[in-house]
């Protein structure tokens, strides 16, 4: 099994963690003693299970570390749609329809009827942040494949604000049941306000440090975090910081849109 961080044996530290989990409401989850899974499909991969129904999310999340001739052929297909983003090293991603070579910010979307594969390709390890969800269909509509790298999305003003920006990888149409985003608050930014919504995220922090509301408590967290929101958890941020010492904080995260609710 294994750990994520690579620590074995005793601490020099009495035995503590920053992760708190509250089930179908809001988790965290920091680094240090996530376990390494052992999964069927992936070949010379690290792989840790992050988000799952287990925690009462619609989706599962995983951190993917990639060694020389690690892959997975097939994730996804049969009614799975999946989203792979790369944070660091170079690995080829195919699907039926594309293939494509991505390095780090190289994103893959995958639609539910076709099975998503990578390869490592590059020197040294890769690392991944991957996303499966069961596909909701809504007459006259569908998904298809997409792919880029972050780089060269716009950073757009987010809720109109000068010190925080988003990024959207997924276009705005019906035939998508969720987007994948990326957020950027400069030290000092946050959210206009503290939202309530029936949306669930999940989101995984590639840089800098923050104050996350969560529920009714504010949390710290950092690079490396994870974090899930399940509906109607009520969530803000703002990045924390000494400015022009400290990184701008960005995360990653899923959002399920474009559908009404089911009754």
């Amino acid at each position: 099994m294994g750990y994520l961080n690579n620590q074995i044996g005793y601490r020099d530290e009495l035995l503590a963690t920053r992760s708190i989990v509250k089930t179908e409401n809001w988790v965290l989850l920091e680094p240090d003693g996530l376990v390494k899974n052992s999964i069927p499909g992936y070949v010379n991969c690290d792989t840790t299970i992050l988000g799952s129904p287990a925690m009462g999310a619609s989706f599962a999340d995983y951190i993917i570390t990639v060694h020389e001739g690690g892959k997975n052929d097939a994730i996804g297909g049969n009614g799975i749609e999946t989203f792979l983003y790369v944070i660091e090293g170079q690995v080829k991603v195919k699907n039926a329809d594309k293939e494509a070579v991505l390095t780090e910010g190289g994103y893959f979307y995958s639609p539910e009827d076709k099975a998503l594969g990578f390869e490592h390709c590059g020197e040294g390890d890769a690392k991944l942040y991957l996303y499966r969800r069961r596909y909701s269909k809504l007459e006259g509509y569908e998904a298809y494949t997409v792919s880029g790298n972050a780089e060269d999305l716009p950073w757009e003003s987010y809720e109109g604000m000068s010190n925080c920006y988003i990024r959207d990888f997924l276009p705005k149409e019906f035939g998508f049941d969720m987007n994948m985003h990326i957020l950027k608050f400069h030290i000092g930014a946050s959210h206009g306000y503290i939202e309530t919504h029936v949306q669930e995220h999940g989101m995984y922090f590639l840089s800098g440090k923050g104050m996350y509301r969560l529920d009714d408590e504010w949390i710290p967290v950092k690079k490396g975090d994870y974090v899930f929101m399940d509906a109607y958890c009520p969530q803000a941020c703002y990045a924390v910081g000494d400015e022009g010492r400290e990184e701008v904080l960005t995360y990653i995260y899923s959002k399920d849109c474009n559908r009404d609710v089911e009754l």
